[in-house]
């Protein structure tokens, strides 16, 4: 358990002001089982970033002489967090959260320990993809416990998709809101142990992005994965991101086309609907490791529909081999740089 020996207490509460942005997400959580009624949580919500609140919070902290340097608390939650990787693409629909998805069950079927930030807060669809939808984040000591997918809870799971009311409700926020609560996911969440932690992004390049780099920097940051379909289209604005990662001094790790062709489940013949080789040949131009090609698989279509585990379950499909090698360059990319 992430909050083990911990007693559960309290409910938590989101960014201050949030009701008025959003009326349909959650700005109470519920304690976890068995918790204490009537007892508070020590923690308290995330203040608006230069606020007066927040100046006044961090004085009454210092006053308070706990003996701990600023920010100390705030690098607790992610202090067995070994690697994180961060899936970017400046275009949408490109397939970051199949991605995503896809390089958490890989590295679970690798004996990896692997954790989702969703941080697509207008589109979090990972949790239907896990099938973990209609479960909800508890609190406790350490602060807001993930969902765990799973028997063997080996994938932690954390996303505004659990705070909503209903399904259907949107998330109508400015950038400032959307920044508060993507720091508050960075310091608030009680990952525990992980191997991996990945990040799950928006399209684009603007407040999300630069909230969330500059949020995790502290942190074993090992770098970005960006995702692009074949086509010229994509690539561009891919491109772009590229320039995003070089401008924040986020290391690279490579580039992944996918959607890249379709091969018949009859006759193997594989069809290149959107072109191919758009992002290998962006790979080459700027320098960058080529992670590979994942092609249009209507099993990987159907697990994400039902929330099933492709990895486990489709291992002869023609998708399987290209994403559990890029889940392996990841893992040897980590072991060289720790």
């Amino acid at each position: 358990m992430v909050c083990a020996g911990s007693m559960p207490r309290g409910p938590a509460r989101l960014v201050s002001g949030a009701r008025d942005a959003a009326p349909g997400v959650r700005l109470e959580l519920p304690a976890a089982p068995g918790a204490v009624p009537g007892r508070r949580h020590r923690s308290r919500a995330l203040p608006a970033p230069g606020s007066r609140a927040q100046s006044r919070a961090g004085s009454a902290d210092s006053a308070a002489g706990n003996g701990r340097e600023a920010g100390e608390e705030e690098r607790t939650n992610l202090a067995g967090v070994r690697h994180i990787l961060l899936v970017l693409s400046g275009k949408g629909g490109v397939g970051k959260s199949t991605l995503s998805t896809e390089l958490a069950l890989a590295l679970r079927s690798a004996g990896k320990r692997v954790g989702i930030l969703d941080v697509d807060l207008c589109g979090p669809s990972i949790p239907r993809m896990l099938r973990v939808q209609d479960s909800a984040v508890h609190q406790c000591d350490s602060g807001w416990v993930p969902v765990f997918v799973g028997q063997d809870k080996a994938i932690a799971l954390m996303s505004i998709g659990f705070l909503l009311e209903r399904p259907d409700d949107a998330v109508v926020w400015r950038g400032p809101k959307k920044n508060a609560l993507i720091k508050q996911f960075v310091t608030d969440v009680a990952w525990g142990e992980l191997d991996f932690l990945i990040v799950d992004t928006p399209p684009g390049t603007s407040d999300e992005h630069i909230s969330t780099v500059e949020a995790l920097r502290p942190y074993q940051l090992l770098g970005a994965i960006l995702v692009t379909t074949p086509q010229a289209v994509s690539v561009g604005d891919v491109r772009r991101e590229l320039t995003f990662c070089r401008k924040a001094g986020l290391r690279i790790l490579g580039i992944v086309e996918n959607m890249s062709g379709f091969v018949c489940p009859h006759c193997s013949e594989c069809t290149n609907i959107f072109s191919k080789g758009g992002g290998e040949e962006l790979a080459k131009h700027a320098g960058v490791p080529f992670l590979g090609c994942v092609p249009l698989d209507p099993q990987l279509s159907q697990s994400l529909e039902e929330g099933r585990d492709f990895i486990q379950e489709f291992p002869k499909s023609s998708a399987f081999p290209a994403l559990t090698h890029i889940a392996q360059q990841i893992v040897d990319t980590s072991q060289r740089s720790s």
